[in-house]
C-alpha cells in the first residue's frame, strides 16, 4: 500500500453539510407537504347519497 494515498475515511468533515440539510428539508417538504394540502382542503360536505335500507315485518 502506498504511504502517500488518501484513506477512504478521511478526518475533514463533509465540506457540503448545508447541502445535506438542504436536501432533507426538500425531501421532507415533498413527502409531507401534498398530505397536509390534501388533509386541510378536502370537503368535508360531500353528500352521501345511500339509499336507505327498510324492513318489512310482518306480525302473525
Amino acid at each position: 500500500m502506498d504511504s502517500n494515498s488518501q484513506s477512504a475515511n478521511s478526518p475533514d468533515p463533509y465540506p457540503h453539510r448545508l447541502a445535506d440539510i438542504a436536501g432533507t428539508a426538500i425531501a421532507l417538504l415533498t413527502l409531507t407537504l401534498p398530505l397536509f394540502v390534501i388533509a386541510n382542503f378536502s370537503s368535508n360536505n360531500v353528500p352521501i347519497n345511500q339509499v336507505p335500507i327498510v324492513h318489512n315485518i310482518k306480525n302473525k
